[in-house]
């Protein structure tokens, strides 16, 4: 997975792209990236398999440990913006009717020369 380099993109964007990559690999069909509502972003939208659920996934990237893992920056609040932007989606899209779910994706590059580690916690947020 060391395909995506870093020198060019910030580090929540490569974080986004590294993420992506992995899903891909892992049989996902990336639909969007980077949707824009009233209530935040969602970095990206995923289908699992071809009549798999709708994944909203959100991405959090950190190049040191110094402040601990990438996923407890996603805080009560943060969800929340995530859910009310997931509504405001569906919102704009009532054609959608089928099952969704939250995922998290945590990717930690402390060190250029090292690979990457992704962790990936599935339907994290309950509605």
């Amino acid at each position: 997975m060391g395909k995506i380099k870093r020198h060019h993109l910030s580090l929540g964007t490569w974080g986004e792209e590294y993420a992506a990559y992995y899903l891909e690999q892992k049989g996902y069909t990336i639909l969007s990236r980077n949707i824009r509502t009233p209530f935040g972003e969602i970095d990206l939208l995923a289908r699992q398999n071809p009549e798999g659920n709708l994944v909203f996934v959100e991405v959090k990237t950190r190049a040191t440990k110094k402040y601990g893992p990438p996923e407890i920056s996603v805080t009560r609040r943060k969800q929340e913006h995530l859910i009310a932007s997931i509504s405001s989606y569906f919102q704009e899209h009532p054609e959608i009717e089928e099952s969704w779910r939250v995922d998290i994706i945590a990717v930690e590059k402390p060190d250029s020369r090292e690979t990457p580690t992704i962790t990936h916690f599935e339907n994290v947020i309950q509605v």
